[in-house]
């Protein structure tokens, strides 16, 4: 699967983004002659190659004639939608610029309708999320990994006036998004950057078994005495392939014990970290029929395991064996489907990705619904595996 790891180290914008394309190997001409297909005129894209902090790096200008309207989401959507970009760009933008759109909201105390897009609806920003769709899909990405987002601290002056920094849009967009707090005196990420990479990056995370084909550096337009103003790119593919893990079995045998007590542990057990927990039917002294509790887990919690299996059970003593396993690479993630976003199950092997629909979800939906959950299951693995 072609990915694209966002090294977001100095921070990251909209203009970083497209520079960082660039380098990577979209070209310029290119990706004016798809933008021209938005049907908006006054805007011209000029590479320049500079050097920041002894890096070289690409910084797009886009140079844009006097602009004197504000636009809302809904015309934003309408300038996407109906030009004649293929459909994922079209998709991913209006996704990007919805969810700036509901950062706004939610800071302003109104609806994503109601925004009035200043700095980050102006037609710079168009060209910047677009853009940014038109490369990736150029490049044939098919997955976006970043590192968590950095954010500085200080004051900035836009369209409302002084505000602090990270701005709230920012950290309305990066909730639940791992970030790092620095002391850096300015904005290190920008609401159109924060927008993109927090609406199409799949994870936060460094990357294992990553083997990069090629990096490209896009610059910012400050200069910084303190770091290289720059975003990093690197475009390649992640070798998925059985790792090891070690762990703790925890067994024992229970023949005298309320068997509803089994299913209360278990989900306590498995809240606390418990990497599995399963129940094994066996006969036991005099031929009386037993369970065999085993649960799997980490070295690091294997007394809190203990603790609560002698506080719930009757047992007087464990068995504890360190095994070994091969375990494929896995992730969760969140799939769109007919019937709303559904949680699935990623596993992946060489060449080939296993998707397992998350239950609850299925459940819910079969519930509502009034459908076989059969029927849900199947319909979210197609939606995954497109």
């Amino acid at each position: 699967m072609k990915t694209a790891y966002f090294d977001c180290l100095f921070g990251v914008s909209g203009d970083m983004i497209l520079g960082a394309l660039v380098s990577c190997g979209v070209p310029v001409n290119v990706l004016t002659a798809e933008l021209k297909k938005l049907n908006i005129d006054g805007f011209e894209l000029k590479e320049n190659t500079v050097l920041r902090s002894g890096i070289s790096a690409v910084h797009i200008d886009v140079l844009i004639k006097p602009q004197h309207e504000h636009r809302h989401l809904s015309h934003i959507k309408n300038i996407i939608k109906s030009s004649s970009l293929s459909d994922t760009v079209k998709s991913k933008a209006v996704r990007i610029f919805t969810r700036l759109a509901e950062a706004e909201a939610r800071v302003h105390n109104t609806t994503p309708e109601k925004i009035h897009f200043h700095e980050v609806g102006a037609l710079d920003a168009i060209i910047d999320v677009v853009g940014a769709c038109i490369g990736l899909e150029y490049l044939d990405v098919e997955k976006i990994v970043s590192t968590p987002l950095r954010l500085g601290t200080g004051t900035v002056t836009c369209e409302h006036g002084v505000m602090p920094v990270p701005v709230p849009a920012v950290v309305e967009l990066t909730k639940g998004i791992p970030v790092v707090r620095t002391s850096y005196k300015g904005e290190l990420t920008t609401p159109t950057g924060a927008a993109i990479v927090t609406t199409l990056a799949s994870s936060y995370q460094s990357l294992e078994n990553f083997i990069s084909e090629m990096a490209g550096y896009g610059s910012g337009t400050r200069e910084s005495e303190e770091h290289p103003n720059v975003l990093r790119i690197s475009i390649g593919t992640i070798q998925h392939s059985p790792h090891d893990d070690h762990s703790v079995l925890i067994e024992t045998n229970i023949d005298d014990m309320n068997p509803e007590i089994f299913g209360f542990l278990s989900d306590k057990l498995l809240g606390k970290g418990a990497k599995d927990v399963y129940m094994s039917p066996i006969y036991m002294k005099k031929g009386r029929p037993g369970t065999l509790l085993s649960i799997l887990t980490d070295e690091a919690l294997k007394e809190t395991m203990l603790e609560i299996l002698f506080a719930e059970t009757t047992t007087l003593g464990v068995r504890i064996t360190r095994v070994s396993r091969k375990v494929l690479k896995r992730e969760s993630k969140t799939v769109e489907t007919e019937y709303g976003p559904v949680r699935v199950k990623v596993a992946y092997i060489t060449g080939m990705e296993r998707f397992a629909p998350e239950y609850e979800d299925c459940a819910r939906i079969a519930r509502e619904r009034n459908i076989p959950l059969i029927n849900v299951y199947d319909i979210v693995r197609k939606c995954a595996s497109n």
